[in-house]
Protein backbone atom coordinates (compact mmCIF):
# COMPACT_ATOMS: atom_id res chain seq x y z
CA UNK A 1 0.00 0.00 0.00
CA UNK A 2 3.00 2.18 1.04
CA UNK A 3 4.10 1.69 -2.58
CA UNK A 4 0.98 2.89 -4.22
CA UNK A 5 0.90 5.96 -2.33
CA UNK A 6 5.01 6.72 -3.11
CA UNK A 7 3.89 5.51 -6.92
CA UNK A 8 0.68 8.36 -6.78
CA UNK A 9 3.12 11.17 -4.96
CA UNK A 10 6.14 10.71 -7.52
CA UNK A 11 3.19 10.86 -10.76
CA UNK A 12 1.70 14.02 -9.08
CA UNK A 13 5.11 15.35 -8.97
CA UNK A 14 6.19 14.63 -12.43
CA UNK A 15 2.88 16.28 -13.46
CA UNK A 16 3.78 19.36 -11.37
CA UNK A 17 7.27 19.98 -12.86
CA UNK A 18 5.72 19.63 -16.47
CA UNK A 19 2.92 22.04 -15.63
CA UNK A 20 5.45 24.60 -13.82
CA UNK A 21 7.68 24.20 -17.26
CA UNK A 22 4.73 24.86 -19.62
CA UNK A 23 4.44 27.92 -17.36
CA UNK A 24 7.44 28.93 -17.92
CA UNK A 25 7.57 28.57 -21.57
CA UNK A 26 4.94 30.99 -21.47
CA UNK A 27 6.05 33.54 -19.19
CA UNK A 28 8.71 33.84 -22.04
CA UNK A 29 6.26 34.42 -24.50
CA UNK A 30 6.90 37.92 -26.31
CA UNK A 31 3.65 38.92 -25.11
CA UNK A 32 3.86 38.76 -21.02
CA UNK A 33 7.34 38.46 -20.95
CA UNK A 34 8.22 42.37 -20.00
CA UNK A 35 5.02 42.16 -17.50
CA UNK A 36 5.95 39.01 -16.40
CA UNK A 37 9.12 40.08 -15.90
CA UNK A 38 8.15 43.90 -13.69
CA UNK A 39 6.06 41.56 -11.73
CA UNK A 40 8.93 39.16 -10.76
CA UNK A 41 11.18 42.11 -9.11
CA UNK A 42 8.62 41.85 -6.47
CA UNK A 43 9.41 40.16 -3.08
CA UNK A 44 7.08 37.30 -2.98
CA UNK A 45 6.17 37.13 -6.60
CA UNK A 46 8.02 34.61 -9.11
CA UNK A 47 6.98 33.25 -12.13
CA UNK A 48 4.06 31.22 -11.50
CA UNK A 49 2.44 34.32 -9.28
CA UNK A 50 3.13 36.19 -11.87
CA UNK A 51 1.54 34.29 -14.47
CA UNK A 52 -1.96 33.83 -12.60
CA UNK A 53 -2.66 37.44 -12.01
CA UNK A 54 -1.61 38.06 -15.43
CA UNK A 55 -3.68 35.59 -16.59
CA UNK A 56 -6.90 36.96 -14.73
CA UNK A 57 -6.31 40.44 -15.07
CA UNK A 58 -4.98 40.53 -18.85
CA UNK A 59 -4.32 44.54 -19.48
CA UNK A 60 -3.30 46.43 -16.54
CA UNK A 61 -3.71 49.62 -18.13
CA UNK A 62 -7.55 48.64 -18.45
CA UNK A 63 -7.44 49.96 -14.77
CA UNK A 64 -7.67 54.04 -14.61
CA UNK A 65 -6.64 53.49 -10.37
CA UNK A 66 -4.11 51.74 -8.53
CA UNK A 67 -6.98 50.63 -5.95
CA UNK A 68 -8.78 49.06 -9.20
CA UNK A 69 -7.39 45.66 -8.87
CA UNK A 70 -7.37 45.18 -5.45
CA UNK A 71 -11.29 45.39 -6.53
CA UNK A 72 -11.23 43.43 -9.43
CA UNK A 73 -9.28 40.49 -6.78
CA UNK A 74 -11.76 40.76 -4.61
CA UNK A 75 -9.42 42.28 -2.21
CA UNK A 76 -11.78 45.36 -0.86
CA UNK A 77 -14.15 44.78 2.26
CA UNK A 78 -17.79 44.92 2.05
CA UNK A 79 -19.93 47.63 2.76
CA UNK A 80 -22.94 48.18 4.56
CA UNK A 81 -24.15 52.01 4.66
CA UNK A 82 -27.64 53.26 6.12
CA UNK A 83 -27.93 57.23 6.60
CA UNK A 84 -24.69 58.40 9.02
CA UNK A 85 -23.84 54.46 9.63
CA UNK A 86 -21.10 52.73 7.47
CA UNK A 87 -20.40 49.62 8.29
CA UNK A 88 -17.52 47.02 6.83
CA UNK A 89 -17.49 43.92 6.78
CA UNK A 90 -15.10 41.01 4.75
CA UNK A 91 -13.85 40.87 1.64
CA UNK A 92 -16.17 41.14 -1.46
CA UNK A 93 -14.17 37.63 -2.66
CA UNK A 94 -14.94 39.13 -6.60
CA UNK A 95 -12.51 37.88 -9.23
CA UNK A 96 -10.35 35.00 -10.03
CA UNK A 97 -9.72 32.75 -5.85
CA UNK A 98 -6.66 31.67 -7.78
CA UNK A 99 -5.45 35.07 -8.64
CA UNK A 100 -6.50 36.50 -5.28
CA UNK A 101 -5.02 33.42 -3.41
CA UNK A 102 -1.42 33.80 -4.90
CA UNK A 103 -1.38 37.63 -4.57
CA UNK A 104 -2.38 36.88 -0.78
CA UNK A 105 0.40 34.38 -0.26
CA UNK A 106 2.62 36.78 -1.47
CA UNK A 107 1.84 39.33 0.77
CA UNK A 108 2.71 37.10 3.80
CA UNK A 109 6.28 37.60 2.31
CA UNK A 110 6.25 41.12 3.36
CA UNK A 111 5.95 40.32 7.27
CA UNK A 112 9.89 40.09 7.27
CA UNK A 113 12.54 42.94 7.46
CA UNK A 114 13.23 44.64 3.52
CA UNK A 115 16.18 42.95 1.90
CA UNK A 116 17.02 41.55 -1.33
CA UNK A 117 17.83 38.11 -0.95
CA UNK A 118 20.10 36.19 -3.48
CA UNK A 119 16.72 35.01 -5.57
CA UNK A 120 15.11 38.61 -5.85
CA UNK A 121 18.61 39.98 -6.28
CA UNK A 122 18.90 37.44 -9.49
CA UNK A 123 15.43 38.34 -10.28
CA UNK A 124 16.72 42.53 -10.24
CA UNK A 125 19.62 42.25 -11.85
CA UNK A 126 20.40 44.70 -14.85
CA UNK A 127 16.75 45.63 -14.67
CA UNK A 128 14.40 48.69 -15.40
CA UNK A 129 15.62 50.56 -12.07
CA UNK A 130 12.01 52.63 -11.95
CA UNK A 131 10.65 48.56 -11.19
CA UNK A 132 13.52 48.05 -8.82
CA UNK A 133 12.23 51.12 -7.14
CA UNK A 134 8.65 50.36 -6.85
CA UNK A 135 9.54 47.36 -5.59
CA UNK A 136 11.80 48.61 -2.57
CA UNK A 137 8.95 50.94 -2.11
CA UNK A 138 6.86 47.87 -1.43
CA UNK A 139 9.08 46.34 0.60
CA UNK A 140 9.02 48.69 2.64
CA UNK A 141 5.38 50.10 2.54
CA UNK A 142 3.83 46.77 3.56
CA UNK A 143 6.46 45.46 5.95
CA UNK A 144 5.69 49.05 8.14
CA UNK A 145 2.08 48.24 7.59
CA UNK A 146 2.60 44.81 8.20
CA UNK A 147 4.03 45.56 11.80
CA UNK A 148 1.60 48.19 12.99
CA UNK A 149 -1.40 45.91 12.15
CA UNK A 150 -0.14 42.86 13.50
CA UNK A 151 2.29 44.27 16.16
CA UNK A 152 0.73 47.68 17.23
CA UNK A 153 -3.16 47.09 16.51
CA UNK A 154 -3.05 42.90 17.25
CA UNK A 155 -5.20 42.42 14.10
CA UNK A 156 -5.31 38.61 13.16
CA UNK A 157 -2.48 37.29 10.54
CA UNK A 158 -5.19 36.42 8.10
CA UNK A 159 -6.09 39.89 8.43
CA UNK A 160 -3.11 41.74 7.80
CA UNK A 161 -2.26 39.44 5.21
CA UNK A 162 -5.29 40.77 3.23
CA UNK A 163 -4.33 44.27 3.82
CA UNK A 164 -0.71 43.87 2.52
CA UNK A 165 -2.58 41.61 -0.35
CA UNK A 166 -4.79 44.90 -1.33
CA UNK A 167 -1.78 47.20 -1.22
CA UNK A 168 0.55 44.68 -3.58
CA UNK A 169 -1.98 44.62 -6.09
CA UNK A 170 -1.60 48.33 -5.97
CA UNK A 171 1.75 48.30 -6.10
CA UNK A 172 1.72 45.32 -9.16
CA UNK A 173 -0.57 48.02 -10.86
CA UNK A 174 1.73 50.61 -10.74
CA UNK A 175 4.97 48.41 -11.61
CA UNK A 176 3.01 46.52 -15.05
CA UNK A 177 1.18 50.18 -15.81
CA UNK A 178 4.93 51.68 -16.41
CA UNK A 179 5.74 53.36 -19.36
Amino acid sequence: MLGEYLACHEVLLARRDRLDALIAEQAHDRRWAALVGRLRRMRGIDTLTAVGPIAEIGDFTAFAHPKQPASFLGLVPTESSSGEKRRQGSITKAGSTHARRLVVEAAHHYRHRPAIGDALARRQHQQDPRVIEIAWRAQRRLHQRWQVLAGQRRKPTGVVAIACARELAAFCWEAATLI
